[in-house]
């Protein structure tokens, strides 16, 4: 099961929930406007971004550039805080997977968040001009070969 952070006029957040209901991936969404994102919540997040802040705050939202010092010097507490009062700061969407994390929308990374089956049909989506099209279709021929050898 997924975790999708998302706000209502977010173009990108309803590109995300849309192509994860198209492919039938379970999610939970939680709109960062209307619930309060819990401190361990942020913390979680924030442990889960490979760049920290980087990856997950705007740097364009005018909550940042309001913001009168760098998060590199605030504390823990003080950047929880930031982030509860000003949701806004956040990049949209967020979804959150067992194993990953992916910040906006971007069908290449989403589709890594899926099962294997469902990444399969999103690779066969690989249009005609595509200069790998031949060597993509192989592969996935072989990975398909070796799954089907697995489960025998």
């Amino acid at each position: 099961m997924l975790l999708l952070y998302t706000s209502s006029g977010c173009a990108s957040c309803r590109k995300a929930k849309q192509w994860l209901k198209d492919n039938h991936i379970q999610f939970i969404e939680k709109n960062i406007f209307t619930t309060l994102m819990r401190e361990d919540e942020i913390k979680y997040l924030l442990s889960r971004c490979e760049n920290g802040t980087q990856d997950i705050i705007s740097t364009r939202s005018n909550a940042y550039r309001s913001l009168n010092k760098n998060f590199d010097d605030m504390s823990m507490n003080e950047l929880i805080t930031f982030i509860q009062d000003n949701p806004s700061v956040l990049n949209r969407p967020i979804i959150l997977s067992k194993n990953s994390v992916v910040v906006g929308f971007d069908e290449e990374e989403i589709t890594s968040l899926a099962p294997a089956e469902i990444r399969m049909r999103s690779e066969d989506r690989c249009p005609a001009s595509c200069s790998s099209l031949e060597i993509c279709y192989n592969v996935r021929r072989l990975e398909r070969q070796d799954e089907l050898v697995l489960d025998l």
